[in-house]
């Protein structure tokens, strides 16, 4: 009997991210019980078989819904069922400090997996997003005018996380889940417009395949990953020159600042910003438009407020941070 092309095209996604992975490696799948996780976490157990791969399934428990905990006593249940080498459970508390709830969650949730791979000692943690989460975001960053990062969309892989499914379609990891048995939860919160994903995953998406024929996900898709190298370059260069440039209390002289091209001068910009301790979440292209203007356009400007209480100023030719109580002034 063949394998169904659902299970295929999800085990070959796996098979390739796990290639370069030594023997006896530990390897990390973070699942939270949709069609998604429990979909690559069936293809890693059966992977790893060839790989010698151990795996270990973590699942975390926000506490947003009623039966959370439950729920996630059930997740445990299939992952071991499924054949994880061990399997992992927490509960987080979710606090937006300043972030919507989806921010929050997605921070504390990766703040418990740092945790799981550091005690188990995992060489990688896989995460199941899919092909058309990269099309939501791809198509997010769009209507938000967020640049090239944004065009660009989720990475293969960034420190030790990865994910092996981002040419996979979610309707394949519901196919094999489906072929293979598995009992798969349906998130609510996947379905409630007050998600501005929801919205794109629900309406604007199928809204666009209806008008413009089908493809429109393959595409976005397909369009972050020609766009990422580019924009993994110009990020690469901005890092090298912010490490070259930068004074030890993290200033920057301007007129060195002013040789760079454009892209990557602003870049350099915001990891100044963000070095300097402004959050990535709050610091916009406007801020970054802002500082670049004390290098290409400097008439005497006074400073620039920055998010995070932080000030920028050009003094004696340099663009020097600083933390400013700003209620006080």
């Amino acid at each position: 009997m063949s394998l169904h092309p659902a299970v295929a095209a999800v085990r070959r996604g796996v098979r390739r991210c796990l290639a370069d992975l030594e023997p006896g490696s530990t390897v990390v799948v973070a699942c939270s019980g949709g069609a998604d996780s429990l979909a690559l976490l069936a293809a890693t157990v059966f992977e790893a078989r060839t790989g010698s791969l151990r795996v270990v399934g973590a699942t975390v428990d926000h506490g947003l819904q009623p039966g959370s905990a439950a729920h996630a006593d059930r997740v445990v249940a299939q992952m071991a069922a499924l054949g994880a080498d061990e399997t992992l459970t927490a509960r987080v508390q979710v606090e937006g400090g300043g972030l919507g709830p989806e921010a929050a969650a997605r921070r504390a949730r990766y703040a418990v997996l740092e945790q799981v791979a550091e005690h188990t000692g995992a060489v990688a943690v896989l995460l199941g997003h899919t092909r058309d989460d990269q099309a939501e975001t791809v198509l997010l960053g769009l209507t938000r005018g967020s640049g090239g990062r944004s065009l660009a969309g989720m990475r293969r892989s960034f420190d030790h996380y990865r994910r092996p499914l981002l040419d996979v379609a979610r309707a394949d990891t519901v196919t094999a889940c489906q072929v293979e048995g598995i009992d798969y939860w349906d998130d609510p919160h996947n379905h409630d417009p007050g998600f501005t994903r929801v919205r794109v995953r629900e309406t604007v998406l199928p809204l666009l395949e209806r008008e413009l024929g089908p493809g429109v996900a393959e595409a976005l898709a397909r369009t972050a990953e020609q766009v990422r190298d580019d924009v993994d370059l110009l990020d690469d260069l901005a890092e090298a020159d912010w490490e070259r440039l930068r004074t030890d209390e993290g200033s920057l002289p301007a007129d060195r600042l002013a040789l760079l091209p454009a892209p990557v001068r602003r870049r350099v910009l915001r990891l100044a910003a963000l070095a300097a301790g402004s959050p990535a979440s709050e610091l916009f292209h406007d801020h970054v438009l802002a500082l670049d203007a004390l290098v290409t356009d400097w008439h005497g400007q006074k400073w620039i407020d920055l998010p995070g209480h932080l000030r920028c100023r050009r003094s004696a030719g340099l663009l020097v941070f600083t933390r400013e109580v700003l209620a006080q002034e």
